[in-house]
C-alpha cells in the first residue's frame, strides 16, 4: 500500500473566498499526487444531501455526517435524521463533531449537548467519530471519557495542542491526525506532534479548502497537497515518504475496517 489518504477534507465545501474550485480538476489532481483515498467531512446536517450527492458516485470517496460546533445553530436536526443518514452507504464515521469555545463561547452549553448526543448515536450504530476542538480540551476529555468514546474510537483532526495533551488522546486509543500546519515555520508543537505518534496511530490530512500547506500556504487547500504533509513528516522522522504513506494509509483502513487495495 503505497498511495496515499487524505482524510479529511470537504470536498462539498470548493469555495475558497472568493475562489470556486472544479470538483473534477481537485480529483485529477488528488489522482496525479497519489492520493487515491479520502474522507470527505460533513459539517451541518442540512448541507449533508447535497454534499453526499456530489460525492455518491465517486470511487474511493467515503463520507461522514455530523454537526461542527459552530454549527449548532444552523440546522435543528434530529436523532432519526442522524441515523438515517450515517446509514448511508459511503458514510463510515460520524463528525466533525466536538467543541470549539475559541469562536463561540456563547453556545458553550448546546456544544456540548449536541456533542454527547452525537457520541451516542455513533456508539449506538457501531461507528467511529472525527473530533473537532479548539479552547476547550477538558469539557471535550470529561465528555470523550464519560460516554466512553473510546467504544468505538475516532480521530482527534487536525491536532494543533501540545504533547500532554497528544498523550492523553493516544491513552484513549484514538488516531492523531496532521494537517498543513506542520509544514508552517511557527508550528514546532505540531512538528513535535508529528515526530513522536506512534506510527500506527497517526494519519494525514488537508483539512481542504483550509489550511494549505507550503508551498501554496494562502491558496486554496485540496487533497492532493496531502503528499506535503507526507513529505515534511517523512523527514521530521527520517523515513522515506513512501513508508509515510503506507503506514498511514494502513491505519485508515484499520480504523474504517475498509479494504483499499
Amino acid at each position: 500500500m503505497t498511495f496515499l489518504v487524505d482524510s479529511h477534507c470537504h470536498l462539498g465545501d470548493l469555495k475558497f473566498g472568493d475562489i470556486d474550485q472544479d470538483l473534477n480538476e481537485v480529483l485529477d489532481n488528488a489522482k496525479n499526487s497519489g492520493v487515491t483515498h479520502m474522507l470527505c467531512v460533513n459539517t451541518d446536517l442540512g448541507t449533508f444531501p447535497d454534499m453526499y450527492n456530489k460525492i455518491k458516485d465517486l470511487p474511493n470517496v467515503y463520507a461522514s455526517v455530523g454537526t461542527h460546533p459552530l454549527n449548532v445553530n444552523d440546522y435543528a436536526w434530529t436523532e432519526k435524521e442522524l441515523l438515517d443518514y450515517a446509514a448511508y452507504d459511503k458514510v463510515i464515521a460520524v463528525g466533525e463533531i466536538g467543541l470549539d469555545y475559541y469562536y463561540d463561547e456563547e453556545t458553550k452549553e448546546q456544544q456540548k449537548d449536541v456533542f454527547i448526543r452525537q457520541i451516542r448515536i455513533a456508539r449506538q450504530i457501531g461507528k467511529p467519530i472525527i473530533i473537532h476542538g479548539r479552547s476547550a480540551k477538558d469539557d471535550i476529555f470529561k465528555i470523550v471519557i464519560d460516554e466512553q468514546a473510546k467504544d468505538v474510537g475516532g480521530i482527534f483532526h487536525c491536532f494543533a495542542d501540545d504533547w500532554d495533551l497528544a498523550e492523553k488522546v493516544l491513552d484513549l486509543g484514538f488516531y492523531i491526525s496532521v494537517s498543513g500546519m506542520v509544514t508552517f515555520k511557527k508550528a514546532a508543537n505540531i512538528r513535535e506532534i508529528a515526530s513522536r505518534v506512534p506510527l500506527d496511530r497517526l494519519l494525514l490530512e488537508t483539512d481542504s479548502p483550509y489550511l494549505a500547506p507550503v508551498p501554496n500556504r494562502g491558496k486554496p487547500n485540496q487533497p492532493a497537497y496531502v503528499k506535503y504533509v507526507a513529505e515534511e513528516i517523512a523527514k521530521l522522522r527520517d523515513l522515506p515518504v513512501d513508508e509515510v504513506c503506507r503506514i498511514t494509509s494502513e491505519n485508515f483502513a484499520r480504523l474504517f475496517n475498509l479494504d483499499l487495495n
